[in-house]
């Protein structure tokens, strides 16, 4: 299951449910993001070549992170970029999410293991404003 939070045709977040299967690759990020999200299931035996990544040059103007919800359950509150108040949605344990604009904030229903991924490095109070 894919959750898509939107404002104004801009994507706030996409969230990928514990229970969500499909065969193969599939991106549910467009091209322009600056952190891209797939999910990828192969079969036993499924090779992916060995390989090095290029250095390419990417302009990154927003942070975008992914958390995994590894333990716990976790209500997110979304808001545009003008801090409005969107809507919620509760995550759970095996849930991921991509933030991707706009604005969000976290309650923890129960105690709650995230990782977090992002564009580094962190700057502290210069890399958010808060509200």
């Amino acid at each position: 299951m894919i959750k898509k939070v939107s404002y104004r045709n801009h994507i706030i977040a996409i969230i990928i449910k514990h229970n969500y299967q499909n065969e193969g690759i599939t991106f549910f990020t467009p091209n322009d993001f600056s952190q891209q999200l797939a999910y990828m299931k192969r079969p036993e035996g499924y090779q992916i070549c060995p390989h090095v990544h290029k250095k390419v040059n990417r302009d990154v103007q927003l942070t975008q992170e992914v958390l995994f919800i590894k333990k716990g359950k976790v209500k997110v509150d979304f808001y545009t970029h003008r801090k409005e108040y969107l809507e919620s949605t509760i995550l759970e344990s095996g849930d991921v999410i991509l933030l991707a604009s706009g604005g969000h904030g976290f309650t923890m229903l129960e105690e709650t293991e995230m990782i977090e991924v992002k564009q580094g490095p962190y700057v502290g109070d210069e890399d958010k404003v808060r509200f």
